[in-house]
């Protein structure tokens, strides 16, 4: 008896669908780059700024913004970038905290996009804490 190849039509549509989708997203997917304060002199634009918060002052809801300096999480540890931010503030915001934001340089300063803050969450894989 034969099997009818609708099964065999179905599948292939199937696996182009996602080779379509594998292609799209790696192509046109990453359309703002992603960095890290030293690689900030070199672009224009927007770009999305990924760092480690140094210190942090300000209301993000008053005219000045919330302000913060970020180091960069790997490599290049001197350098940093000052941020300037309005808008919604994540509950784990603070020093020490990785975080990620969307903006443009502007007079030596990112100027970040309102309420585009967001927190990095820390590794569920990190080691354990030793009891003492």
């Amino acid at each position: 008896m034969r099997r009818s190849p609708a099964r065999l039509v179905i599948a292939l549509s199937v696996a182009a669908a996602l080779a379509v989708f594998v292609i799209y997203t790696a192509v046109a997917g990453a359309g703002v780059p992603q960095l890290q304060p030293s690689d900030l002199a070199r672009q224009h634009g927007d770009v999305l700024l990924v760092g480690k918060v140094v210190s942090a002052s300000g209301d993000a809801h008053s005219d000045p913004g919330l302000r913060f300096v970020l180091r960069n999480v790997t490599g290049h540890p001197q350098a940093r970038a000052d941020v300037v931010y309005h808008g919604t503030v994540p509950d784990l915001f603070g020093v020490t905290r990785e975080v990620v934001v969307t903006g443009h340089m502007q007079n030596g300063t990112f100027v970040a996009n309102n309420g585009s803050l967001s927190t990095k969450c820390p590794s569920k894989y990190a080691p354990a804490k030793k009891k003492t």
